[in-house]
C-alpha cells in the first residue's frame, strides 16, 4: 500500500474535523481513526501546524518561498564575492 502525501490544506482540515468531533463527545483516539490517519501522524501533524488556519498556511508557505529565494541569493552574492576577492589577489 503505498503512503499519500496529504498536503498542507487537507492537513489543517482534517485537524479541525478531528477537534470537532472531539468537542461532540467522540474520544480523540476514535476521532483520529475516523479521519483515517494514524495516531502518530495526528500528533506530528498538531506539533507542525496546530491551530493554524488556511489563511496563515498559505503566508507561511509564501513566507517559506521568500525565505529560500533570499537564501539563494546571499549565497550567490557570498560566492561571487569570494570569487572577486580571489581575482584581487591575482591568485587565478
Amino acid at each position: 500500500m503505498a503512503n499519500k502525501r496529504h498536503k498542507p490544506e487537507e492537513i489543517v482540515t482534517k485537524l479541525r474535523q478531528v477537534d470537532v468531533l472531539v468537542g461532540r463527545g467522540m474520544a480523540r483516539i476514535d476521532a483520529v481513526r475516523e479521519v483515517r490517519i494514524t495516531e502518530q501522524t495526528y500528533y506530528r501533524w498538531r506539533k507542525q501546524y496546530g491551530g493554524m488556519g488556511t489563511d496563515q498556511l498559505r503566508e507561511l508557505k509564501r513566507l517559506q518561498k521568500e525565505n529560500e529565494r533570499l537564501r539563494k541569493a546571499v549565497s550567490d552574492l557570498t560566492l561571487d564575492k569570494l570569487i572577486l576577492a580571489e581575482a584581487a589577489r591575482g591568485n587565478f
